[in-house]
């Protein structure tokens, strides 16, 4: 009788990992995985964790230490890991069909999502195309913008105008309308020609780009901006008025707005969306991340009434929008993300990011805004910045708290000196504590 069942459930349990070392484990991983933003050639030295499992929102090593996930998987996770009904939303549809083609043709998991999303989208009549990541839902929000102006017969509006410190991806669309850094300025001779407003650390930033939109308005297809908050610039945040202002010159000089909510999305600033935080209704709107609750990878660029209805001719016509991934529109991801839509409503989630950000940010503001090796903190519901103040620079303060965090049990990423916890929407008092106590303690005996 064959053991295979037998050794996965040993597996499962964590039994048949915890006879290999962590330092194994990173052994082999070197040997033939290249992980994205790491010096492959220090990899093993920067004590990287390797996970085995995950349970709530704690990771599980290979040595079964245990670690609170607090930047949410690199901001994916949104319920938690192992969550039961997600897990029976996958069960259930893979009993029915795990993928078929959107080209051309639908799937029924799809269109259920897509009619949930539609309902929830601060957008007229929307329609969406679907991806697999954020990156490539933003590069077709800005292909769409670029044909729409095609479609309706408009020369010269090929531009677009996106803010300094913004971060929208890795592919060459995306990193075009970015602000740079990241290793990205090698690629500049592939990037197209961007105008630039400030980023979110200059309070005139909105101010600014309105202005820029009434000087450019005939040669620009589309703003882009992430609404409220530039997670990988640091945590800048802007307030809600502020991007009615810019919707509103975006409006007023006919150009379409795109609303990157690829980070912001699905809860993570106190609202299903930031942009109905802000008040505002995009005619292009980016998702992802969030979106499946972390399960699967599956992203969508959703446009209002005015952008689809400017695609619609004859048949393979040239209003058509000749474009399309082959794991768009996924069926298992599909099923995820709507049952997962569905949880942050029967759950009360969003009632419990206002909560405990409240709490996040009186925690803040007692144990860690008034440490001396603190410059800022700066929070917009569950994304947090905190900005430490080395006394000279080239002391990777920002590495070695971060590292301190992990030695500690709570995993923390941080983006140069700037420490960011994205806490799982689903976060407890206790876990608020915890994170902040640890960042503290980190912060007091790594950076002296």
């Amino acid at each position: 009788m064959s053991r295979v069942p037998e050794r996965l459930g040993q597996y499962r349990e964590g039994r048949l990992a915890n006879k290999v070392s962590t330092t194994d484990w990173v052994r082999r991983d070197a040997e033939v995985v290249w992980h994205g933003f790491t010096q492959m050639s220090t990899f093993a030295t920067n004590s990287p964790i390797v996970v085995e499992r995950g349970e709530g929102r704690e990771l599980i090593d290979v040595e079964g230490r245990r670690y609170l996930d607090a930047i949410s998987s690199v901001w994916m996770m949104t319920l938690g890991h192992r969550v039961p009904e997600l897990d029976d939303a996958l069960r259930d549809q893979i009993d029915r069909i795990a993928h078929s083609t959107m080209l051309g043709h639908g799937n029924v998991a799809t269109i259920e999502l897509a009619e949930d999303l539609a309902a929830r989208l601060p957008m007229e009549d929307p329609h969406l195309l679907f991806a697999a990541d954020g990156a490539a839902a933003v590069e077709q929000a800005l292909k769409i913008a670029f044909q729409y102006w095609v479609n309706l017969g408009v020369e010269g509006r090929t531009g677009y105008l996106a803010f300094g410190g913004a971060y929208h991806g890795d592919t060459i669309g995306s990193i075009s309308v970015g602000a740079g850094g990241f290793g990205t300025d090698l690629f500049d001779p592939l990037r197209f020609e961007v105008i630039h407003a400030p980023g979110f650390d200059d309070p005139n930033c909105i101010d600014v780009a309105c202005d820029l939109i009434q000087v450019y308005r005939d040669r620009l297809a589309a703003v882009i901006a992430e609404p409220l908050v530039q997670g990988a610039a640091g945590i800048h945040v802007r307030q809600p008025e502020e991007f009615r202002m810019l919707a509103e010159a975006c409006r007023a000089n006919d150009v379409l707005l795109i609303c990157d909510e690829i980070a912001v999305g699905f809860g993570r600033t106190g609202s299903l969306f930031a942009s109905q935080r802000c008040g505002i209704r995009p005619d292009l709107l980016t998702m992802g991340k969030g979106i499946t609750g972390g399960y699967l990878p599956m992203s969508a660029t959703a446009a209002n009434r005015r952008v689809y209805d400017a695609f619609l001719g004859e048949d393979l016509g040239p209003r058509t929008l000749y474009h399309g991934h082959s794991y768009a529109g996924n069926a298992l991801a599909a099923a995820v993300a709507r049952r997962h839509l569905q949880l942050i409503e029967e759950w009360g989630v969003l009632a419990n990011v206002e909560a405990r950000s409240a709490e996040l940010s009186a925690a803040l503001a007692e144990r860690v805004l008034p440490l001396p090796q603190v410059r800022e903190v700066r929070q917009q519901g569950f994304m947090v910045g905190v900005e430490l103040a080395p006394p000279s620079e080239g002391m990777r303060w920002g590495r070695q708290v971060s590292a301190a965090c992990v030695e500690r049990g709570v995993l923390i990423r941080p983006l140069g000196d700037v420490i960011v916890s994205v806490p799982m929407l689903t976060t407890t008092p206790e876990e608020i504590d915890r994170i902040i106590d640890t960042i503290a303690a980190a912060i007091t005996s790594a950076a002296t």
